[in-house]
């Protein structure tokens, strides 16, 4: 229910509907009345393929070897280009129409609930969407949301809500916090090893050369995160701006350093300690970790605790309107896939037909392996 994981849930929807509008090419696909497109599958393909944790992970998904991987994203487009068709029509038929400022009131909402415009924008980019394409995401999910209002009254009542909350005590008991923002001079050993070999390429560096220019750097390093602290010091109300100046550490630089409120566990024993250790509206010395040098400013303190009914009771409402928005829109999508024509003018895009392919590829690699007379098992891709 925190904002971060509505955004998430938005993000991926953005990602999901992408493309849909894209004209030209072929028909591969036929849902009712609606023409799916070789242009529209390729870049809807596209979008998740760069998205997905394989990418994330470095996995070169547009090299042959990774066609397994490949074809379970397949499988995942064609099913959700199908469900977009479905839903459009059924909201065509229905008359649901989404106004921009419908949209703006979904994203002002959304903005209240991660903290700013800028926190935002932050996780945006974190999730690989552009603002188009995130406005995008927002207006479908408009959409579902009066879809499902229409199939039935889904208002959540104070006594739910409150029944939710008692019933979910633990999800409302936090641990002791504090809010911190931090500049980073970064001075990772290995990584400064590499960026060292890097710079002298082509030039057979012994290990005690290679070792001593890691410690010369690390020295530089040190003594750049004492400056800068030395001038936090004369104006810590500066420490933002500076941040954005000098923080070495890409996440959070462009914020002022913002790490917001965590609970111990949540950082590196070093830097947890430090900031633990610090009140309200001070500054920590230089506290060295795995990723360098940090200079810590503590904004703020939370005491363990519990949020009040009255504090998280919209948050509740929410969360339960959205799952039963989510119960009925799948409900109807059952019905509606049972009700339709669906034709696939290219068999190369029929689910079933790339989940044999899919069953073939995890076969294969292990024939030569099997023992004589051992017993076929296929995995049964669809249950998972």
């Amino acid at each position: 229910m925190k904002g971060k994981k509505l955004l998430v849930t938005l993000a991926v929807s953005a990602i999901l509907f992408s493309g849909c509008g894209f004209k030209g090419g072929n028909t591969i696909i036929k849902v009712n009345d609606t023409k799916i497109t070789q242009g529209q599958f390729d870049k809807a393909l596209e979008k998740q393929m760069g998205n997905s944790m394989f990418a994330k992970m470095g996995v070169d998904l547009k090299n042959n070897k990774n066609t397994f991987l490949i074809n379970i994203i397949k499988v995942r487009v064609v099913n959700d280009l199908i469900t977009k068709a479905l839903l459009e029509e059924e909201m065509q038929k229905r008359g649901i129409k989404v106004s921009s400022k419908d949209v703006d009131d979904a994203i002002k909402d959304i903005i209240t609930k991660v903290g700013s415009k800028e926190q935002l924008n932050q996780l945006l980019k974190q999730n690989g969407l552009t603002t188009a394409e995130f406005r995008d995401g927002i207006k479908d999910q408009v959409k579902v949301k009066k879809l499902a209002d229409q199939i039935e009254d889904t208002t959540v009542s104070d006594a739910d809500a409150k029944k939710y909350y008692n019933e979910n005590i633990q999800r409302f008991k936090y641990p002791e916090q504090v809010k911190a923002s931090h500049i980073l001079i970064a001075a990772n050993p290995k990584d400064l090893e590499d960026l060292i070999k890097a710079e002298n390429e082509g030039k057979e560096l012994s290990e005690a050369e290679l070792k001593a220019k890691v410690e010369e750097r690390i020295k530089e390093k040190k003594a750049k995160a004492e400056e800068i602290l030395a001038e936090v010091k004369k104006d810590p109300t500066q420490f933002a701006k500076i941040a954005k100046e000098k923080s070495e550490d890409p996440g959070t630089a462009q914020n002022g350093g913002d790490l917001g409120f965590f609970a111990k566990g949540r950082m590196v024993p070093e830097f947890e300690k430090a900031a633990f250790d610090l009140k309200p509206n001070t500054l920590s010395g230089i506290v060295q970790t795995n990723f360098g040098y940090h200079i810590i400013y503590v904004t703020d303190r939370k005491e363990a605790g519990q949020e009040p009914f009255e504090k998280v009771e919209n948050d509740i409402k929410q969360y339960m309107q959205g799952e039963k928005q989510i119960t009925l829109v799948d409900n109807l999508l059952e019905s509606l896939k049972k009700n339709s024509t669906i034709e696939f003018v290219d068999p190369a895009y029929n689910p079933e037909a790339i989940q044999e392919d899919i069953q073939k590829q995890l076969n294969g690699p292990f024939e030569d392996e099997k023992p004589a007379g051992a017993k076929e098992e296929v995995p049964d891709i669809q249950k998972r």
